[in-house]
């Protein structure tokens, strides 16, 4: 009795025929796959700087406003200094 827990030795895995037939040309499909990982390391550069940036403005923002705010207390304060 076959164990249903264990997987079946007599499947097969079926190739998908509509694939190109690249064997015969390895520096082409080299070529296109360093390509397409070129420009998406590109456009992960890119969307990081931007990111970074925006992070950046953000956080001196924020810093402004504390300071604002820090000598807004201190000037509230009567003689506490």
């Amino acid at each position: 009795m076959a164990d249903p827990k264990r997987p079946s030795t007599a499947s097969t895995v079926k190739l998908d025929d509509s694939l190109p037939d690249t064997a015969g040309e390895p520096d082409k499909a080299t070529a296109e796959l360093s390509a397409v990982v070129d420009e998406l390391l590109s456009q992960l550069s890119a969307k990081f700087s931007n990111i970074s940036s925006e992070l950046l403005g953000k956080m001196d923002d924020m810093s402004r406003r504390l300071d604002n705010l820090e000598a807004a207390i201190q000037a509230q304060k009567p003689g506490d200094k």
